[in-house]
């Protein structure tokens, strides 16, 4: 009876040890962008080496997953949640919140945003570029048809991520994909080509073409040149 004990016992502790230890992805804010220019990906890894613990088997260097340099400023690591705890009492740490996979929702959007339904203003625009970070994009879609369109706004200095399956034109200008913790989604691909639906929805939404027999939707804006 004691050596079972005792085995229980060991079993359980290296059970405890591991769920202690085991990583997972972490968002760190670090809040408005610095006044000087850094090299972001470097000052993040400092960061990352100043609170790995030993026992974290994952080095730095591939414990950083992404550093935002635009409009975020923070970065992704894999941490445990000791090494979070100890990340969010840095010096210029914000918040630091695991990576969540949230639900995509579109229903009652102009209530829940608080926008009136009709917005008096021109349905043509020029030199407008309008960004959308979501599930992709189908380039074939008529929403997104580059006929009459003359070249991207001079001001445009982005890049499309071509591949097989997945071609820019007029209209969509540019177009890339990201990957967070190094794996493919179930039924996602490596290209900007959308799996889901939901971002083509969207993206035809705010700077779609205007396309025959197609209602309208909620806001009268059509024709904006380039996504």
């Amino acid at each position: 009876m004691a050596i079972s004990w005792l085995l229980l016992f060991s079993f359980t502790s290296t059970l405890l040890i591991a769920s202690h230890h085991s990583s997972a992805a972490y968002i760190v804010y670090m809040g408005d962008r610095p006044k000087e220019e850094v090299s972001a990906p470097s000052f993040h890894l400092n960061m990352l080496q100043r609170v790995i613990i030993g026992s974290n088997k994952i080095p730095p260097a591939e414990s950083l997953l992404h550093s935002y340099k635009r409009s975020f400023n923070g970065f992704a690591a894999k941490l445990t949640k000791e090494e979070a705890e100890k990340m969010a009492e840095m010096e210029g740490v914000v918040s630091v919140f695991p990576n969540q996979k949230l639900e995509l929702h579109t229903t009652k959007s102009w209530d829940f945003i608080g926008f009136p339904q009709n917005v008096k203003r021109s349905t043509v625009e020029s030199d407008v570029i309008i960004g959308v970070f979501d599930t992709g994009i189908w380039p074939e879609s008529e929403s997104f048809d580059d006929k009459g369109l003359g070249p991207p706004p001079a001001k445009w200095k982005g890049t499309c991520q071509v591949s097989s399956n997945f071609t820019c034109n007029k209209k969509i200008i540019g177009a890339k994909f990201y990957r967070s913790e190094g794996t493919i989604v179930e039924g996602d691909i490596m290209s900007p080509r959308d799996t889901d639906g939901h971002g083509t929805h969207t993206a035809s939404t705010a700077a779609g073409a205007l396309v025959n027999m197609a209602s309208p939707g909620t806001i009268p804006l059509f024709g904006l040149p380039g996504l």
